[in-house]
């Protein structure tokens, strides 16, 4: 049967990020009632419960959490194209950024780029890989590794050598098996070089390279320094866990590092506008200091 509550989703949206039907119906200037009536509308052509209901708190259900996050993909990919469409995407740029880069680098920065550029609107999209550009819309991207995206001109803009890093429980089965076992029994979390990078660092640290067929793989880049702090393998990090290892959270595992690795701006191909322009030359002064 083919799908026709499409103006439904925008208030599936909005209770799914608020998890209250009050809270939506304010965002939306509509009545609680109306809100509730368009999400049993919905379940009903959908057959699916989207919420729990209990205690007067609402959760997704694991249908809903997967509706809600294609929903959210489906529809900022629309809005993006009706702004383009508009013409008014002249002064905007959307820079794609791994969610670790965007909070420890980027964030702390961006009051300064508003004060430098205050008639730019920015949008930072979370992307993990260079796979993503060929679904994501972005004026750049800032991708770790060590260059060479095939298809793609990059040139890198923050140069931080990686070592692999661990908690100290794998710190300890680390010391205890030796590094060159130790690198092929656990496992290695990859990143948005895809295995590029581990690649690499054998190659430099002299070992072949022949991982556990045991993997784990986490998309985004602040949940796989998350995984790391868990115990879940062993990853390639730089000075941006700084303070997880000032902390003691994080163990760096060698004096071996990843030369020539670092934050990469990625170019989908086509012509850049003034305003990607200017934030392309505001990224490199924050570089240089």
């Amino acid at each position: 049967m083919r799908f026709r509550s499409y103006d439904s989703l925008k208030t599936f949206d909005a209770v799914a990020r608020t998890l209250s039907m009050t809270k939506a119906a304010d965002e939306m200037h509509q009545s609680k009632g109306s809100i509730s009536y368009q999400v049993g509308k919905l379940e009903a052509e959908l057959g699916l419960r989207l919420f729990e209901r209990a205690h007067a708190k609402l959760e997704l259900t694991e249908e809903g959490r997967r509706l809600w996050h294609v929903s959210q993909t489906a529809m900022s990919q629309i809005d993006r194209e009706i702004e383009d469409l508009r013409g008014t995407a002249s002064g905007a740029v959307t820079v794609g950024a791994l969610t670790y880069f965007s909070s420890r680098w980027l964030s702390p920065r961006l009051t300064r780029f508003f004060e430098a550029n205050p008639g730019i609107s920015l949008r930072i999209e979370p992307i993990n890989s260079v796979e993503m550009l060929r679904s994501v819309r972005v004026d750049m991207a800032v991708l770790w590794g060590i260059g060479g995206w095939e298809g793609h001109k990059c040139e890198l803009l923050l140069s931080l050598p990686a070592v692999p890093t661990a908690n100290h429980a794998v710190a300890e089965q680390v010391r205890q098996l030796g590094l060159a076992e130790a690198v092929r029994q656990l496992p290695l979390l990859g990143d948005s070089s895809g295995d590029s990078g581990w690649r690499a660092w054998h190659a430099a640290a002299g070992l072949p390279y022949a991982p556990s067929r045991s993997s784990l793989t986490i998309p985004d880049s602040n949940s796989r320094v998350q995984a790391v702090v868990d115990g879940q393998g062993i990853a390639l990090w730089d000075d941006l866990v700084a303070p997880e290892v000032e902390a003691g959270t994080l163990v760096p595992l060698t004096d071996t590092q990843l030369e020539g690795a670092g934050y990469h701006v990625v170019f989908p191909g086509r012509v850049l506008s003034p305003g990607a322009c200017s934030m392309l030359s505001w990224l490199k002064e924050q570089v240089r200091g």
